[in-house]
């Protein structure tokens, strides 16, 4: 008969379980409650990848990009709390993929733009191996590291209002000051919407009181109401055409529970970019890749290191060299899978205010993404909107980071606010790294305090100042 206790016992060593002040319990809430705020990247990346045609006019399968998306999430999710011991789940990156899908593949084929993904991913493993990136992670002051984790608040908290229908995208924007509006019209009126108001409602109430899984009990119970809502009044998809219908996901019964995932796209890449597009194209193709890869997973893994209470006492986060290997395969993986490069991911948080600390978590997260090859039919039924409120409810959580940053010293306080503001406002968290890194470099040089700033601070910010002007730049080259 086995021993549950000395397995118990064992699980709790290797994944330093009660050393963290967690528990198997919270560790597998976590790890569920992390796999629904995220899981929607099953949906969201094939329609992003799989329906923009590459120079030849060939199209990635939807069906197949929506496998290989889960199995690659999978398989580093789980990779990642096995090494790293992190609670931090892995997926394919967004930003990155809209990137590969709307400026790469259109100059060259498929294959070829996935190749630049792997090369992408290669030189970011160069990095870790070579110490760079752990030194580049150890570099950056602690009051910006406050500032990417508030920043990554507010940016995870748009995308769940932007995803709910709550903040929407002004119809003709071209012709109004104002780009982004309350709902449709300037009312939230819609049957998805309201489930998201009810759910967060519902979920800010459990998480004040303290109510143990409240993320995920308001995650469930959004998508009850969502279920019961549709079956009454029809609200249909949006489709792009209907803007009071479902974002993503329609929350209706599947005709199917399960179906076999397709995996063709497996290993569906190659090196060709160098011959189909000039030199100078692919190199700088590739430069942005690598510094998107480098710097979204340095400034995620920060806010998540510090909304976890993962970070030493020296700001660092302990084993990041392990965390940032990984992170590293993910770009090669993603590559070879044809599902773009793969990241830690934000939405993480959401598991970690369920009290998740270790690597159990991600396995638990991991291992539902192989499931959901196989039961993607099920796991569409709890739609985005239902999800959204967790977004909302972790960016709140890691704004209480705010009071670690000393806004009287300007030479920090105007950095850290760009770093805050630019991340939501662009969309995009390597922008507000890059706006504040630049800044406090400038600033301190400017202020007489330049023998304070790291020397890796320095390359950084010059790193930063060529990823911004790449359009200038290659305009000057052709």
């Amino acid at each position: 008969m086995v021993n549950t206790t000395t397995k118990t016992a064992g699980l709790d060593r290797f994944f330093k379980i009660s050393e963290r002040g967690s528990t198997p319990a919270r560790e597998i809430r976590g790890g569920l409650v992390t796999f629904v705020t995220m899981a929607y990247i099953v949906v969201l990346n094939p329609l992003i990848i799989g329906g923009v045609p590459d120079k030849d006019g060939a199209i990635l399968s939807i069906p197949q990009v929506a496998a290989v998306t889960a199995l690659v999430a999978g398989v580093l999710t789980i990779l990642f709390g096995l090494v790293a011991n992190y609670p931090f789940a892995m997926a394919t990156g967004l930003g990155i993929n809209a990137f590969v899908a709307f400026t790469i593949a259109p100059t060259m084929s498929w294959p070829a733009a996935m190749g630049l993904v792997v090369v992408d991913g290669l030189v970011v493993l160069a990095l870790v191996l070579t110490g760079v990136r752990t030194m580049v992670f150890n570099a950056v002051p602690a009051p910006l590291k406050s500032a990417i984790a508030v920043g990554i608040g507010l940016f995870i908290c748009l995308i769940g209002l932007v995803d709910a229908g709550f903040v929407r995208r002004v119809p003709d924007a071209a012709n109004t000051p104002v780009p982004v509006g309350l709902g449709i019209g300037g009312s939230i009126a819609s049957w998805p919407t309201l489930v998201f108001v009810l759910g967060l409602l519902i979920t800010g109430i459990l998480v004040a009181k303290r109510v143990k899984g409240a993320i995920l009990i308001g995650v469930l119970a959004g998508a009850v109401i969502a279920i019961v809502l549709e079956a009454i009044v029809k609200a249909g998809p949006s489709a792009g055409k209907n803007p009071r219908g479902w974002n993503l996901q329609t929350p209706t019964t599947p005709d199917k529970i399960a179906e076999t995932p397709d995996l063709s796209l497996v290993g569906h890449f190659n090196f060709d970019a160098w011959v189909q597009v000039p030199v100078i194209t692919a190199t700088l193709l590739v430069f942005s890749l690598v510094l998107t890869d480098f710097f979204d997973t340095i400034g995620t893994m920060t806010g998540l290191g510090k909304e976890g209470g993962l970070l030493d006492k020296d700001g660092q986060l302990p084993g990041v060299g392990k965390a940032l290997f990984v992170d590293g395969l993910g770009a090669v993986a993603g590559g070879a899978a044809s599902s773009s490069s793969n990241t830690v991911y934000i939405e993480s948080a959401a598991g970690i205010a369920e009290g998740a600390r270790t690597g159990l978590a991600n396995v638990v997260t991991g291992l539902l993404f192989i499931v959901a090859m196989f039961l993607t039919p099920l796991y569409q039924v709890i739609p985005v909107e239902a999800a959204a409120p967790a977004l909302v409810i972790v960016g709140a959580l890691m704004m209480m980071q705010i009071k670690e940053i000393d806004f009287a010293d300007f030479t920090i306080g105007l950095p850290a606010f760009l770093t805050i503001v630019v991340m939501p406002f662009t969309y995009s968290i390597t922008n507000g790294i890059g706006a504040g890194f630049v800044s406090y470099v400038l600033l301190r040089a400017f202020t007489g305090r330049a023998r304070g700033v790291h020397p890796l601070m320095w390359i950084i910010a010059a790193a930063f100042v060529i990823y911004f002007a790449i359009g200038p730049i290659k305009t000057v080259l052709y």
